[in-house]
């Protein structure tokens, strides 16, 4: 009766750390969204074009995750406690220094301190660290994680916008900066040791892992390619309505509380149906989950295409939280799923590269449709057409669950 349980990594320890992860995801990953709420105070400072503080956003995304490459590699020298302590320090900094701005500060600050080597120091390395302590609910736990980004969505953006309106963006970026550096190194210092030793013989599924150097009958490589343009495709739909929702109800009349509080809505929803994905994922696998993901965020994305009203606003915007909070965390089940465990520490930090050049892209690129037509609506109808891509790509590697030989 003991012996699984002795060869189990699983503990009550590994929990406790689990949520110390998800405490630090969502105080490194609340520093983008003061920019995302202070879009247009911003904004009017250089000029009225919203593409400059939208492209601030998009570099601190697209930098986490290309530095997470590198930072992962740190971690596996150092220990993640470090490259955690420094990441907080960096994102401190990335905020101090961006209220130089409007214009290059924002960017350096962004997209190098906050960004490459701020949160690149502490999202990926954490993916990597956390899924290490499970052999079991491996799957659960990289749920529970992921949902940092949603809490620090549902948490931050109310307290922004008092913050904003009451002492301006610069005095909010530096109070809060401080703040979360300091609560995430004595975190970090206090709780993140050296993970155990993984087990001989892991508890994950395995039915549709490599077998004769193939996945799923075709080349690793070209499988996880196409994972990866599907997981970008997704994220730059994704990251739309979080990076322009606030301004977005503003235009159509909304007050700016309104549609702080719609995203915090959204990001909530997200953060509570993320752990139910969670447990589907478990039972039905990773592409399966992100199917049926990509289909609701598809359609919630129509309906703010076609929505204008404030209360038909907070539903479409609680429907987007509900479709999209599974995705990530089942891109990587399915990595886990598909390929030997000892690609992941290369593989996890590459798909959330392409997941943040995606969100980066996205929010970006919804900005510059703005600047370009004046309103909304091209840009998310470019977003609409980028997840049905992403549908179209994961139906076909669902497709090959079908057709290709399982591994024994």
């Amino acid at each position: 009766m003991l012996k699984p349980a002795a060869q189990s990594v699983e503990t009550r320890t590994s929990w406790v750390v689990a949520c110390v992860a998800l405490t630090v995801l969502a105080l490194s990953f609340g520093a983008p969204w003061i920019m995302v709420v202070a879009l247009k105070q911003v904004a009017a400072e250089a000029g009225g074009a919203r593409s400059g503080p939208s492209l601030a956003v998009s570099l601190a995304w697209f930098g986490s995750g290309l530095g997470g490459i590198l930072m992962g590699r740190i971690a596996e020298r150092t220990g993640v406690r470090w490259t955690v302590v420094f990441g907080a320090a960096m994102i401190a900094l990335g905020l101090a220094f961006s209220t130089f701005g409007p214009g290059w500060p924002l960017y350096v600050g962004h997209g190098l301190f906050i960004g490459l080597i701020g949160l690149a120091g502490i999202n990926a390395p954490l993916y990597v660290y956390v899924s290490r302590w499970f052999d079991r609910r491996r799957g659960s736990a990289l749920a529970l994680i992921s949902s940092g980004t949603h809490i620090a969505g549902f948490l931050w953006p109310p307290l922004f916008e008092r913050g904003v309106a009451a002492f301006g963006w610069r005095q909010t970026m530096l109070w809060y900066g401080l703040f979360a550096a300091t609560v995430i190194v004595l975190l970090a210092l206090s709780f993140l040791r050296p993970p155990p030793d993984e087990p001989a013989s892991p508890h994950a599924k395995t039915g549709h892992t490599v077998k004769g150097g193939a996945v799923l009958g075709w080349p690793p490589n070209l499988v996880f390619a196409l994972m990866a343009a599907a997981i970008f495709m997704c994220c730059v739909t994704m990251s739309m309505p979080q990076s322009h929702l606030v301004a977005f109800c503003t235009d159509l009349g909304i007050s700016a509380t309104h549609g702080a509080t719609m995203l915090s809505l959204l990001l909530g929803t997200a953060f509570v149906s993320r752990q139910v994905w969670g447990l589907i994922s478990d039972r039905i696998g990773g592409l399966h989950t992100i199917v049926i993901g990509s289909a609701s965020q598809a359609a919630a994305m129509t309906a703010f295409l076609l929505t204008q009203d404030e209360a038909g606003l907070f539903a479409v915007s609680a429907a987007f939280g509900l479709g999209f909070s599974g995705l990530i965390p089942a891109y990587m089940l399915a990595t886990r799923e598909l390929f030997p465990s000892a690609e992941a520490s290369w593989r996890i930090p590459v798909l959330l590269l392409c997941s943040g050049t995606g969100m980066a892209t996205g929010g970006w690129l919804a900005g510059l449709l703005y600047d370009h037509f004046g309103y909304y609506a091209p840009a998310f109808a470019t977003g609409i057409a980028f997840n049905l891509a992403n549908f179209a790509i994961v139906t076909l590697l669902v497709g090959r669950q079908h057709v290709a030989p399982a591994r024994a």
